[in-house]
């Protein structure tokens, strides 16, 4: 932690010192540092700021975080423009001024703001940081306006960066060389570690949306200036600021489902879309004579989905549902201009925008540090509800639990579905073959329909949700190779053969989608089934046989579907009980499903989670648990019933009895004179490991306290006993006593390896699965005869992980010894 907070601010630094030297140098013919290089070195001191600042926040929230993430993204446009510069792309007079004050305005002001909670909540060192380069960007713009600003108070200003963060570094080398005895003033994290721990657990806030909401201000600040006149034309030199905004709000959108706030990442999502059509209305202009047209449509649509998703942040923070009305008026005015980005009434949209996400960086910054908060009626509407039988918040440890077992994101659902209403509509705007690029569809299509969804896709991934990642990914791939092939002119006039074909294979994938979700719900049925329409489309498109009206028709209905599906997983994550039903199964089949309803899922990484799982094997229930090997059926040894029912659950044939683990021998050591010397040694250096051992069974099973349930462990003449060599385990045992154990599968299918194959195939059977993801191997464990190891011999029921000559040299050791 201290490490990443010390690497942000000693790149702070490096690039503040960058900057001051080409500033100092400025007057002089050439210029110290040539712009391309200058450009380039500050787009890698911008990732590893990024970098630092999302390491940092991963352990606790801080005004760091939303310095480095800031300074990050104003480098990065920053680079980019100098790069521009060096290679002679802004060649006019004033191109170079035109396109920096967009985003040194914007960063003047955002800075100004962080220094200014930065002081009130006495982070002096950051808010000094914040200051110097606020105030150099200040210098830096009135630079281009007169004359009488010399580059020197820009440099000057840098130079000041560059002391704080040297007095930084060498505050923290000292705390480290001295042992902790020696911290000058602001350098001490650890008196601020704890505080800050405890605030950020105490609640759910979203501590990247300041960040974001200072993106939302880069973007309308370009356009904004324009039309107040502060710059004199919008052209290519902008579009570093509005793209550099755009991936940075894709990564804020990302960071925000890990927060688990669905609503905010799936605004940042909305808005990033914006920002790369911003953009590429600016480059437009570069490959084609005419102005950019718009599909209205689609406009008007996205309008509704910000209206609808504000009225959902409504819930949460009537603030924040205020501030998104903002996008459904830009929205509006977008459609209402045949120009957009290019018409006043759209820029005059973004000067309320600007001056909104200011006001929203200073409440949620404020907030998030300040013991005294701003308010923002946050909980108001919840009262109003709690009244309401109807509706009802969904609140709790369950609020964001996954399909299955554990995931660091929230659900991605909501964005992936407004994806496909944003690219459905998109294309109802028919283009001119001729001029492919004569509509500004690509954005829509590839960023909305393609690249938004792959995130959500691969959300839906992590979060277990096989079936609808699969889905996601696959209509993402398609709207992106359509989007490029068919509105980018890749290929033309001709249809091809080969665009058919590989149309085809899609519409085979798709067909078996729409099979599996048969077994999932009607709502996805639909939605898969429409998605065909629209393939079908593009088929009969590419082989010149499209009837006039059709791809509307598919369009319209796959986005209505895709309309009905956003508001239902909207409805679903904000409230309880099902407003707006996904359905039920069209096929029911049994085994499929099976534990997605019944059985508890608890995540293996936390702690009360094993606490829980072990208070559930005392009281006699089964689980499923992961070990060092793959997953398990565990029981508790001293409940018989319980036992008793993960051997009828298994379906256990008599020749694969269950074994025996226990989590040190000292649980053994009672019985220890009922083992020979050799065995108890050879036990002892072959374990903790994936090795189980079949010992002769004797009275010390009575010592374990098995009663009754000794008769299915086991064979009437041996038992296999392991030590596993995985902590959540071994420390389930300490709770919990010596376990019997048995593969988590039905007998005669392969090993589970997966939490998610627990559940298909034992999900209705068991009282719980430990989830970890993945098991380490795919292996079992290695199962040796140790009955007869006293004559100096042993043998192999299984070879699995541990080879032979392994298990063969543990034991030769131990008959030196």
């Amino acid at each position: 932690e201290s490490l990443h907070s010390s690497t942000g601010l000693l790149g702070i630094s490096a690039g503040s010192l960058l900057l001051a030297v080409h500033f100092y140098s400025l007057p002089r013919a050439a210029p110290l540092i040539p712009s391309t290089a200058l450009g380039v070195l500050l787009l890698i001191l911008s990732s590893l700021l990024a970098y630092a600042g999302i390491r940092r926040s991963l352990r606790n929230a801080s005004l760091f975080l939303s310095l480095c993430l800031t300074i990050s993204v104003f480098w990065c446009g920053y680079g980019v423009v100098f790069i521009l510069g060096g290679q002679g792309v802004l060649n006019d007079t004033g191109d170079f001024c035109n396109a920096l004050v967009p985003g040194l305005v914007t960063f003047t002001l955002a800075l100004l703001i962080i220094a200014v909670v930065g002081f009130l909540c006495r982070e002096v060192i950051l808010a000094m940081i914040a200051s110097a380069v606020s105030l150099a960007s200040a210098h830096e713009v009135a630079m281009c306006y007169s004359t009488a600003v010399g580059s020197s108070a820009v440099a000057c200003n840098y130079m000041i960066v560059c002391l704080v963060g040297g007095y930084f570094a060498l505050g923290r080398i000292l705390y480290f060389l001295t042992k902790e005895k020696i911290a000058l003033p602001g350098t001490d994290l650890a008196k601020k570690k704890t505080h800050e721990q405890i605030q950020s657990a105490s609640g759910s806030m979203n501590h990247f949306a300041v960040t974001g909401l200072i993106l939302n201000m880069l973007s309308a600040s370009v356009f904004a200036c324009r039309l107040l006149g502060v710059t004199g034309k919008l052209f290519i030199g902008q579009v570093p600021w509005l793209w550099a905004a755009g991936i940075y709000q894709i990564g804020i959108c990302i960071l925000s489902y890990r927060a688990m706030d669905v609503l905010m990442a799936t605004f940042f999502g909305f808005t990033s879309i914006l920002k790369f059509a911003g953009g590429y209305c600016l480059l437009y202009p570069i490959w084609q004579p005419e102005e950019p047209s718009f599909p209205t449509p689609f406009l008007v649509v996205f309008s509704i989905l910000f209206a609808v998703l504000a009225l959902f942040l409504t819930l949460k923070s009537p603030v924040d549902g205020l501030y998104l009305l903002f996008y459904v008026a830009y929205c509006i005015a977008l459609a209402c201009r045949p120009k957009g980005f290019f018409e006043g009434g759209p820029q005059g949209v973004d000067v309320a925008i600007f001056v909104a996400s200011a006001l929203m960086t200073l409440i949620h910054l404020y907030n998030v540090k300040a013991t005294a908060k701003i308010p923002t009626g946050k909980g108001a509407v919840k009262a109003l509800l709690a009244r309401s039988s109807f509706l009802k918040l969904r609140e709790g440890a369950d609020l964001h639990a996954p399909y299955l077992g554990y995931s660091k994101y929230a659900d991605a659902e909501v964005l992936a579905y407004a994806c496909s209403v944003l690219a459905s509509f998109a294309i109802t705007m028919t283009g001119d073959p001729q001029a492919p690029l004569a509509t500004v569809v690509i954005p829509w299509v590839v960023v909305a329909g393609g690249f938004l969804k792959l995130l959500g896709g691969s959300v839906a991934f992590a979060r277990g949700k096989t079936l609808e990642s699969s889905a996601f990914i696959l209509y993402a791939v398609m709207w992106i190779i359509w989007g490029l092939t068919r509105y980018g002119g890749l290929y033309g006039t001709t249809r091809s053969f080969h665009a058919a074909v590989g149309i085809i294979a899609f519409m085979l994938f798709n067909g078996f989608i729409v099979f599996c979700t048969l077994f999932l719900n009607i709502a996805w049925f639909f939605y898969s089934l429409t998605f065909l329409l629209i393939a079908v489309s593009f088929l009969l498109d590419a082989i010149h046989a499209l009837p006039a009206g059709y791809d509307i028709a598919a369009t319209l209905i796959f986005g209505l579907v895709s309309f009905y599906c956003f508001l239902s997983a909207l409805f679903n994550s904000i409230f309880e009980g099902s407003c707006l039903p996904m359905g039920r199964p069209i096929v029911h089949l049994s085994g499929v499903g099976g534990g997605t309803t019944k059985c508890l899922h608890l995540p293996a990484r936390k702690a009360s989670s094993v606490k829980r799982i072990a208070d559930i094997l005392k009281n006699g229930g089964t689980c499923g648990i992961p070990t060092d090997t793959v997953y398990v059926l565990v029981a508790a040894c001293n409940r018989p019933d319980a036992v008793e029912k993960a051997h009828q659950s298994k379906r256990q044939a008599q020749d694969r009895p269950m074994s025996l683990w226990i989590s040190s021998l000292k649980q053994l050591e009672p019985a220890k004179h009922l083992f020979t010397p050799l065995l108890w040694d050879f036990m002892e250096a072959a374990w903790p490991s994936p090795i189980s051992l079949v010992v002769p069974r004797g009275e010390w099973v009575d010592f374990l306290g098995m009663k009754d349930s000794a008769k299915y462990v086991g064979t009437p003449q041996s038992i296999a006993i392991r030590i596993p060599d995985c902590s959540v385990t071994t420390h389930l045992i300490d709770l919990v006593g010596p376990i019997a154990v048995t593969s988590a599968n039905p007998t005669g299918e392969a090993d589970t390896t997966h939490h998610n194959q627990v559940y298909a195939k034992l999900g209705d059977k068991v009282d719980a699965v430990l989830c970890d993801g993945p098991s380490p191997e795919n292996i079992a464990s290695t199962v040796v005869d140790c009955t007869k190891i006293d004559s100096g011999n042993i043998g192999f029921f299984r070879v699995g992980i541990i080879p032979k000559s392994q298990v063969l040299q543990i034991l030769e050791q131990v008959q030196k010894k």
